[in-house]
């Protein structure tokens, strides 16, 4: 009887240490969505970005890193370039955001539009390798166990609806509903009907943010990109402090107590205060 009461508290405190574990100090799930190759004046016309922004925090001094695109995406997942200069395919040997992820025992997923599965290292339909960093990691593209987290967008629903969604999810629209193919004002409209129904809903984005922003800009010196952080316990306001992609890299790195990976998501400027 004895052993059974110190088995039943060892379980009960494993059960609190898990839960305890997937909290996030501002957040437990986070919510990346990446649009593609548009001046922030462009999508900020937009209605449903328009109303994310006013629905939660817009940041109005947000710059991309480079051009063209791979780049930013590598950057937003590990927190340098890592030598990344074109969109051509490349295989990063780096750590990462997933890194970080596992070390503390946190789920990640990554959904991407017509991706076929299988740790697939091409391009096929509207697919295409630049714009999910994640298989261009060495430690994720060879692993087939980690490389399994990266599924097809269709899972997204899914799993929302099941209640098992990951602590961090990575959401990749394919080249049409980006905006990459077919412009911001296409991939405004695609993004209202398939994540309206989720903003709208309380209990999904109480302890939920979404992250909307863009790869980079158009044709701009600046580089500057629309970004929105939205969330149960989000603040809403524009924030014109000057941040840009590696801060919300840092953002989950604080959120999570993850540390860093040691480039320039160190140095990174924080997001500021944005929370209720």
């Amino acid at each position: 009887m004895f052993n059974v009461k110190i088995s039943t508290l060892m379980i009960c405190t494993l059960i609190s240490f898990q839960s305890f574990a997937d909290k996030g100090k501002f957040f437990d799930h986070s919510i990346t969505v990446i649009f593609e190759n548009t001046n922030y004046a462009n999508a900020i016309k937009q209605p449903f970005f328009n109303q994310l922004a006013t629905q939660g925090a817009l940041f109005s001094n947000f710059s991309a890193l480079t051009h063209p695109s791979q780049g930013n995406y590598v950057a937003l997942t590990s927190g340098s370039l890592n030598g990344v200069i074109n969109d051509k395919n490349v295989d990063i040997n780096a750590a990462n955001i997933v890194d970080l992820l596992e070390a503390k025992k946190l789920t990640w997923k990554v959904y991407a539009e017509d991706y076929p599965g299988k740790c697939f290292t091409g391009n096929i339909n509207g697919y295409v390798r630049k714009h999910n960093p994640f298989i261009s990691y060495l430690n994720i593209q060879k692993n087939t166990s980690r490389c399994a987290n990266i599924v097809n967008a269709n899972q997204f629903d899914i799993d929302a609806k099941n209640g098992s969604l990951p602590n961090y999810s990575f959401f990749v629209p394919n080249l049409k509903n980006d905006g990459h193919d077919t412009g911001v004002s296409y991939a405004d409209k695609w993004y209202s009907k398939k994540f309206a129904p989720y903003f709208a809903d309380p209990q999904f984005m109480k302890n939920t943010v979404f992250i909307t922003t863009f790869d980079e800009s158009g044709v701009s010196f600046k580089n500057q990109i629309y970004t929105s952080i939205v969330g149960g316990n989000v603040k809403p306001g524009e924030i014109k402090n000057a941040v840009n992609t590696y801060s919300l890299l840092k953002l989950l790195e604080e959120n999570w107590n993850l540390g860093d990976l040691g480039k320039s998501d160190k140095t990174a400027v924080s997001i500021p205060l944005i929370w209720l």
